[in-house]
């Protein structure tokens, strides 16, 4: 497709510019019986026959859909095991639990999708920084985004390839520069500060750095103002009229920096992929006058923030090739690699954070079902409002009541809730109850407030065994870090 058919209008950078926006049942699974295994607090299952077959024709539908599923016997399974037997298995705290295989599915629909195009995938650590879920995407072909240095260096421990590794974020601090430098990571800029503290990495690690300019292209991706990153309001990324200014100032130092692509990210939980479209057309149009300008620029980063079903109400939300397939052409036309940033769309959906109740009371006017895990553990809720599914992981007792109830936590504070107004069948003291979607912004946010230690992790294995993936904390790890003081 001709350029000149593509992007009618080639933007300036003596103004701010804005794009205009484009406006089941399932069969029951077997009862599973555990057998010992030679791992400490490993389970083994027989697996259903295929329960991907239940999902939707479509493969990036399949892929997609929740691993975590309602069978007719009442009970939530993950992957053909009852979450039920894992609970009676495993530390009786809350912990979180994913699927190893739905993990690899969602990478495998963001591969497929690029076919085609010369690409990068991304993964956002902060979405999730556990150590064996990298060390798996590593070995699946992801490359990494980091926001951090510590997160730079879980990185390389878990052996990514430093050149397909991307260094974010708006305060980069110099000595996390020069291990960027040393590694060969691309970096982006983000500002004037930035970009001084990036020359001073080079000349320090003694190596030219490949930088991508963050532009911010002042798009509205329409989602909650916390989650978004690409407007004129956000702190992220350079004002697209100081474009020129950059541009100079990259010209002005050929032994530090090599400019080797556009950057912008929009937000996150975008449900609209014409936005991603929208901002696509700027940043294109920006590459082509920065090419231009002598600048041999060959990628171009079009971040992340692919949102997913929160909700669980049957809601058709777009997957890695709608995504990709509204950028392909632009790539291509202009002989472009893609980089992407998926984080929470890779790794939410393959993960509970399980609870057990601890009992249920009312005030008169609010019913409460007051849960061990609490905001301590999950924040998503209380930090800004989020929804997440939330179901018990068992058959309720047949007399029980179904009422709407708030699910809190233990902890000292009002908005300590996990989910509002939720209507759940009246559970037992004891009853297992799942915060569904909890892969992504989860764990990685998890604090002790309150001295609730942060909880364990599991995984489902593609054999059906499962493991532990992350020692739950402890009282005695946090007196530790007073000893001998």
């Amino acid at each position: 497709m001709a350029a000149t058919n593509l992007l009618p209008q080639t933007p300036t950078f003596s103004k701010s510019l804005k794009y205009p926006l484009n406006p089941k049942s399932f069969s029951p699974f077997p009862n599973l019986l555990l057998r010992p295994s030679p791992k400490t607090l490993t389970l083994k299952a027989v697996l259903s026959q295929n329960p991907a077959k239940t999902l939707a024709a479509d493969a990036q539908a399949q892929r997609f859909q929740h691993c975590f599923r309602k069978s007719e016997d009442g009970f939530l399974y993950c992957e053909g095991l009852r979450v039920q037997d894992v609970m009676d298995q495993v530390e009786k705290r809350p912990f979180y639990l994913y699927s190893k295989p739905q993990i690899t599915r969602n990478f495998e629909a963001y591969r497929e999708a690029l076919e085609g195009l010369r690409s990068i995938i991304g993964y956002a650590i902060k979405a999730n920084n556990n150590l064996k879920i990298l060390e798996h995407l590593r070995e699946l072909g992801c490359g990494a985004v980091l926001v951090s240095g510590n997160e730079l260096r879980l990185a390389l421990r878990a052996g990514f390839d430093p050149t397909r590794c991307i260094f974010n974020g708006n305060g980069k601090l110099l000595e996390d520069l020069v291990l960027a430098a040393q590694e060969g990571v691309f970096v982006n800029v983000d500002s004037e500060f930035d970009l001084d503290n990036i020359i001073s990495a080079a000349r320090i690690a003694g190596k030219k750095v490949n930088v991508l300019l963050r532009i911010n292209p002042d798009v509205d991706p329409q989602v909650h103002p916390y989650v978004a990153t690409g407007n004129k309001n956000s702190k992220f990324g350079i004002r697209n009229e100081k474009l020129q200014w950059f541009l100079d100032a990259v010209k002005a130092h050929p032994n530090e920096l090599k400019l080797v692509g556009a950057h912008c990210h929009l937000g996150s939980t975008i449900t609209k992929v014409d936005i991603f479209r929208d901002a696509a057309v700027l940043m294109v149009n920006y590459i082509d006058e920065i090419r231009a300008q002598g600048f041999e620029i060959s990628y171009l980063n079009i971040g992340g923030g692919l949102g997913i079903d929160y909700y669980h109400a049957g809601a058709v939300l777009p997957s890695p090739r709608d995504l990709i397939d509204t950028v392909r052409e632009l790539v291509l036309s202009r002989d472009l690699n893609l980089i992407i940033e998926p984080g929470r769309s890779l790794i939410a959906n393959t993960c509970c954070l399980v609870n057990r109740v601890t009992g249920v009371k009312t005030n008169g006017t609010k019913n409460f079902v007051v849960i061990d895990g609490s905001m301590a553990e999950l924040i998503r809720p209380s930090l800004y409002d989020a929804y997440q599914h939330i179901e018990l992981v068992s058959p309720p007792p047949s007399d029980a009541q179904i009422s709407t109830f708030d699910v809190v936590g233990p902890v000292c504070e009002s908005a300590d809730f996990l989910g509002k107004d939720r209507e759940l069948p009246t559970p037992p003291r004891g009853a297992g109850l799942v915060v569904h979607d909890a892969g992504a912004y989860c764990m990685s946010m998890a604090s002790t407030y309150n001295l609730k230690m942060r909880p364990p992790e599991y995984w489902v294995e593609d054999d059906g065994s499962v493991s532990k993936i992350r020692h739950g904390e402890t009282f005695e790890d946090h007196v530790r870090y007073f000893e001998g003081l």
